[in-house]
This record gives structure tokens, sequence and C-alpha cells, in this order.
């Protein structure tokens, strides 16, 4: 089934307290249905707040990039697929990735695998080490992400249309680094639009910024609804 403009918009509540991330809830209403809850707001309570905001109906992404030795994966996957999460982020190195599907075991918990950050570009990649591109990294973490059957993938949207290409439409694809023409690009380098984005074959676009620290974020929340339904038709 095709996914909804609000289905496709996921809103970062990245705020530093509870109290911060339910007032956008309540300010956003019925525009937004799926929420990222991230390190930050974890922890500061945002583990039950991200239990609250499931029960009254709402998509919870958790975005805690986990990435340790493979038994603490596989238990703390464990631990958080009983909490009723649609997405978990770990990062995508096979070790983290096979730990963390074995944890995930029996449940309906997705688990999506982290690529290469949207801060970093490729002289970021050289000075931790890599010898490896931007692309060529994303996609060789994509190939073994398919390979162990991983759901789906964070990327930056400049790799969307070649990983789509390369895996097919079963992969869902994830991309953060999603900023209108109109706003500030911020600590993010890799970045399109989210009409480009959606048009060069991303499944979800998660949006913080551009919507949390507007001064009406229910508009902003709108304006970006109103253009990933306009790419859909293009």
């Amino acid at each position: 089934m095709p996914l909804s403009p609000r289905d496709r918009l996921i809103v970062a509540l990245d705020v530093p307290t509870t109290r911060d991330a339910e007032r956008l809830v309540g300010t956003l209403g019925d525009t937004v249905s799926f929420y990222k809850v991230g390190l930050e707001l974890t922890y500061a309570g945002g583990l039950e707040f991200a239990r609250d905001l499931v029960k009254s109906g709402k998509q919870v992404f958790l975005d805690l990039k986990l990435h340790d030795i493979p038994n603490t994966v596989q238990r703390a996957t464990e631990q958080i697929a009983d909490l009723g999460m649609t997405f978990l982020t770990i990062h995508a190195f096979p070790q983290t990735m096979k730990a963390a599907m074995a944890g995930k075991t029996g449940s309906d918990l997705k688990l999506l695998a982290v690529t290469v950050m949207t801060s970093y570009d490729n002289q970021d990649l050289i000075d931790a080490g890599y010898n490896k591109s931007v692309n060529e990294l994303v996609k060789m973490r994509a190939l073994a992400a398919d390979r162990i059957g991983i759901d789906g993938l964070i990327l930056s949207p400049e790799e969307v249309f070649a990983m789509r290409a390369l895996l097919g439409p079963g992969m869902t694809l994830i991309t953060p680094g999603i900023r209108p023409a109109s706003t500030a690009i911020g600590d993010q380098k890799r970045i399109m639009t989210p009409l480009k984005a959606i048009i060069a074959g991303a499944d979800r676009l998660v949006i913080g910024r551009p919507v949390t620290q507007s001064p009406d974020p229910k508009a902003a929340a709108e304006a970006i609804l109103t253009e990933i339904q306009t790419a859909k038709h293009t």
C-alpha cells in the first residue's frame, strides 16, 4: 500500500526536555503522525515519552544508532523490541546488524542501518581513517545490510537514487538532511529538498529544525506535506 504524505514525514523531536516535546506534539496535532526520538531526548526521559506517543496512536522512530559488542547490541535490541516502536537505528557494521537482527526476533520492530552520517563528507572520512569515499562506503554498507536482511537504511538524499536502483523497491530508504529551500543548512553537508528527495526514491523523510524551530511549526509541517504530495504527482 502506498505511503500517505503524513506517513512519509517523520518529525525529529531533537529538543532538550520531554515538556518541550509534549508542547511541540500538541502544537502539531493531527498534522504529524510519526516522530523521531533521538539521543538528546532519550537521556531526558524520552523512552517513557516515546511509549506514551505509541499509546496515543503515533508511530515512533527510536534513533539510538546502536553500535557495541554483539552481545550488548542483541540484548539492547531485545529490550527495545518490547517498547512498541516502529523503527530502531543501528550502525551499518556487519557484526552490529547481525546482533540486532537476532535481538528483534519475533517482534514487529524494524531495523534501520545508518550508512554514513549526513554531517560527514569525503574529507571527514579521510580524517577518520577510511580509504573510501562517501559513495563507496554507503554502497558497501548498503549491500551488507541487504544481505543480512535489515529492513531499511538511513542515508543522505544524495545517495537515495543510486541505492534505490541498486537495491530495488524492497529496502526502505529514510533520509535526514532534508531542508526546504527557504531554510538554513545548519550542520548538514549532504542535503536535499523534500520534493527532490521523494522524486529520487526516498520512502520517508526525517525533518527536525525546519519544523521544530519554525515560528509556526504546524504551518511548516503542512507546507512540507504539500511538497511531498506534489512530488508524488511529478
